[in-house]
């Protein structure tokens, strides 16, 4: 963060030896974002919603993270990071202790960074920070957030390696081990992305793909088990195909800046295949092209505009049209006021939870669903960083 609570000290004394003179610092950091909500057609029912939000534009966390001088450029980092929701106080990511992040590893300025944990994928490290999501967050995220726009997926029992940045290039890979005996594909997760940077451009992509390894019942998988989660939230765009064999997700994206103006395009492709234990026959895919455009009105003031189109065919077929804006006004460096919406409609039919079909209903991002063909939603907000 940009003005963390800093507790730096020698590690000869955290640990009260004197034979270690190598440098640790541990930093304490954490953010909130919290808003007052308003959802058009909230529920199935269709009505409409006022309540408080939260996590609009980044997700809230509170964290720990260190590094230790090895010497000859070499640092050892870890990091621990808590989600949760200031409504209510609970915790995020499935009740988890550190559901956002929790690694450890080695960093070096020439020959990268190897992390070992629960981490995000690699199209979340390269992809992510080029797109509108990035700007303002989840009002901008695919329908049901089926292609993981919004980040809200992470990986268990990943090995992640992130290059030094060379001549604008970086590249970044990660592996998770299913952790299944004699099925080593079992429940495994792996993406692989790269970035390039140059003056006003930006442009990054790669694939994620990520197996389902849920037990049978009938022959059928009873739902979603694997080394990543966050997938499926109860949304019907994709709720329909929780037992899908494996998930296979290709982004790319391009930011070309020329101040006060950013403007940015991205297409992803993904993918829920079936086989024989799959509760659908026919491999589901989604298409999602995008772009934005934002305008730095002042040094404190950032305005942006979006549309997505989203288009899902194979096993059912539908569209979806979306638009978003958003306003951030920057009171200080840790703090500012924003004001996000977006609008929804969708058409054709998609698959149920129970293995029926239905009309297809409007759901932005990871709100949940509609219960009609449209939906919409304002959220004026806080967020702050310490």
């Amino acid at each position: 963060m940009k003005t963390p609570v800093r507790l730096a000290v020698m590690s000869g004394a955290l640990l009260a030896t004197a034979h270690s003179a190598h440098a640790s610092e541990v930093t304490l950091y954490g953010l909130f974002d919290t808003s007052l909500t308003y959802v058009w057609n909230a529920n199935a029912d269709g009505r409409n919603l006022v309540g408080l939000g939260n996590g609009n534009l980044l997700g809230n966390r509170f964290g720990v993270k260190g590094a230790e001088d090895l010497g000859g450029g070499l640092k050892a980092i870890f990091t621990l990071e808590n989600g949760f929701n200031p409504n209510t106080g609970a915790l995020g990511q499935g009740n988890r202790m550190f559901g956002r992040q929790a690694f450890v590893g080695l960093e070096s300025a020439r020959w990268g960074t190897l992390t070992l944990g629960r981490q995000y994928d690699a199209l979340a490290d390269v992809a992510w920070p080029v797109t509108g999501d990035f700007y303002f967050g989840s009002v901008y995220a695919t329908p049901g957030d089926v292609d993981n726009y919004d980040t809200s997926s992470r990986t268990d029992n990943a090995v992640k390696y992130t290059s030094p940045v060379i001549n604008g290039l970086q590249f970044v890979g990660m592996y998770a081990l299913g952790g299944v005996a004699g099925k080593s594909g079992a429940g495994q997760t792996w993406s692989a992305g790269l970035s390039y940077s140059n003056g006003p451009v930006d442009v990054a992509g790669g694939y994620y793909y990520a197996a389902n390894r849920s037990s049978l019942a009938n022959g059928i998988r009873t739902g979603w088990n694997g080394t990543s989660d966050g997938t499926f939230d109860g949304s019907l765009v994709n709720g329909g195909y929780i037992s899908a064999k494996s998930i296979g997700i290709a982004r790319g994206a391009l930011r070309y800046n020329f101040a006060p103006f950013a403007i940015g395009i991205d297409y992803s492709n993904a993918l829920y295949k079936a086989d024989a234990m799959s509760a659908f026959r026919s491999t589901q895919k989604y298409d999602t092209a995008r772009g934005f455009f934002n305008y730095q009105a002042t040094p404190s003031l950032l305005i942006g505009v979006g549309y997505s189109y989203t288009r899902a065919g194979g096993d059912t077929s539908a569209t979806y049209h979306q638009v978003s804006a958003g306003a951030d006004y920057v009171l200080s460096k840790r703090t500012d006021l924003y004001a996000v919406g977006a609008w929804q409609r969708a058409n054709g039919e998609q698959r149920t939870l129970d293995g029926g079909t239905q009309t297809a209903q409007a759901s932005i991002g990871s709100y949940g669903y509609g219960g009609t063909r449209t939906q919409g939603i304002v959220n004026l907000g806080l967020r702050h960083r310490f």
